[in-house]
């Protein structure tokens, strides 16, 4: 099953946005959906505070900012 990760903080109304975007495409694809806060890591925090949300496949970045559910289908392989 892929991974798909959200790096994300408390408060973000695009992080927020792009939750709701992945459990979307969630409930037609399956998939295992991470959640790191990058608030309680210093070394998140650093790689990520000025682009969040960021979305990862497979530990591999797809998205920052927002999520385009029809790319993140493609890359899930399931193109309906």
């Amino acid at each position: 099953m892929r991974s798909v990760t959200l790096y994300s903080k408390a408060d973000c109304h695009l992080c927020a946005d792009a939750r709701q975007a992945l459990l979307r495409v969630q409930a037609d694809i399956p998939f295992t959906l991470h959640e790191r806060d990058i608030a309680v890591d210093d070394a998140l925090h650093r790689a990520y505070f000025d682009r969040i949300p960021v979305v990862t496949i497979d530990g591999e970045e797809l998205f920052d900012y927002f999520v385009d559910e029809y790319a993140l289908r493609e890359r899930l392989g399931a193109i309906l």
